[in-house]
């Protein structure tokens, strides 16, 4: 008897331990699908997955592991042919969206944050986030209230001949240079867009810009990546994506500001148009050959500089002899020039014999006129006598 009031605690014991372990499971198994829900409703960008947001994130290198960082602000002209792909198609086609209307269709539902244009001061923080219905009144552009819209989570819709994508003619984009002591490379990151509109009054004339808003390019990057693009006009294969065209640098812009204690563009620093041009080639170029400084050359590559440099100085002493020679035989040309034309004059003697003949007739006329007169004199004096 006492076996057996044994053995079924023990059956009892057993199945207790095997329940709490089922419903263990189950309840962990809930805690991490509810975790993961978390983490996805807490992603950096609404609406995309933190797993997809942390593929695209680039995060900033820290300040202690660069050696040198400038920041640029350069503005693209979506008129000119290495931009096109920015602006083209202005309407949506077989599913392919420009730039802009990808932007407005994230801003509207709420999916991704706008911030405040601050004209070189900008902070990419909640304080200076836009509120998308002060967006799209600011500028007048048409909307309504999308389904699941919350005082809170303000959803629009935005129809698609209301988006003013023919408007948008220009990008401001910060563009960040930095060298990575760590990795010791040298790399370019687009850290933020702005759209600019082009509108001009009831009455035309020349457009004004109005810079919209700034969105971060990697909360931006998830749906740059999906979005395909063709960027030559001798290729309509869209193989690209507009993440390739800013990560490769396919774009073309004109620098206009550079991150300064004064905050000034440097068309307050520079108002003369050759002026500016000229600083902007050469912050250009710094850029471009900053990291070629930072490198010792090897052997090889002093010989290479060495005969280039030989062939550029032959070239300068060709072109310097073909220059004197040049002047040599231009000099010797007019110094010949004089000495024809006398020897033309004093052989030609249609021009220069009658002269001479007129000259040496002068004294003679008046000779015989002296004579002649002399000679009437007598005669009348002989009359006389």
């Amino acid at each position: 008897m006492i076996k057996k009031i044994f053995l079924s605690a023990i059956t009892l014991v057993i199945a207790a331990t095997a329940f709490g372990q089922t419903d263990g499971s189950s309840s962990s198994g809930s805690v991490v699908r509810r975790r993961s829900a978390d983490r996805n409703e807490k992603s950096a960008t609404p609406g995309v997955t933190q797993r997809m947001q942390s593929h695209f994130d680039t995060p900033a290198a820290d300040e202690s592991e660069m050696q040198w960082m400038r920041v640029m602000y350069r503005e693209l002209d979506l008129t000119k042919d290495e931009n096109g792909a920015l602006y083209y198609p202005d309407e949506p086609v077989e599913g392919q969206d420009n730039l802009f209307r990808i932007i407005m269709h994230r801003i509207a539902d709420g999916s991704l944050a706008a911030y405040e244009y601050l004209d070189g001061r900008e902070a990419f923080t909640d304080e200076f986030r836009v509120k998308t219905g002060e967006v799209l009144d600011r500028f007048y552009i048409p909307y309504t209230a999308a389904k699941g819209s919350t005082e809170k989570n303000p959803k629009y819709t935005i129809e698609e001949s209301d988006i003013p994508t023919s408007e948008v003619l220009s990008y401001y984009i910060i563009e960040r240079w930095e060298f990575d002591r760590r990795n010791n490379r040298m790399r370019t990151v687009v850290e933020a867009v702005c759209p600019v509109l082009h509108r001009s009054g009831d009455f035309g004339g020349e457009a004004v810009r109005y810079p919209m808003f700034w969105v971060r390019y990697n909360d931006l990057r998830p749906w740059l990546s999906t979005q395909t693009i063709f960027t030559d006009d001798d290729n309509n294969l869209a193989s690209a994506t507009y993440d390739d065209f800013f990560q490769l640098g396919l774009y073309k812009g004109d620098i206009y500001k550079t991150r300064n204690l004064r905050n000034r563009s440097l068309m307050q620093m520079y108002p003369d148009p050759e002026e500016l041009a000229h600083a902007r080639d050469s912050i250009q170029n710094r850029l471009d050959n900053y990291e070629k400084k930072l490198w010792v050359p090897s052997l090889e590559e002093l010989a290479e500089r060495r005969e280039a440099a030989a062939k550029a100085a032959e070239m300068a002493e060709a072109a310097a002899n073909a220059d004197g020679s040049e002047a040599e035989a231009a000099v010797s040309v007019q110094a010949e020039k004089p000495v024809r034309s006398a020897r033309t004059k004093r052989g030609s003697t249609k021009s220069t014999a009658p002269k001479k003949s007129a000259k040496a007739k002068k004294p003679k006329s008046v000779s015989s006129s002296t004579s002649s007169s002399s000679g009437a004199a007598r005669s009348v004096r002989n009359r006389k006598k």
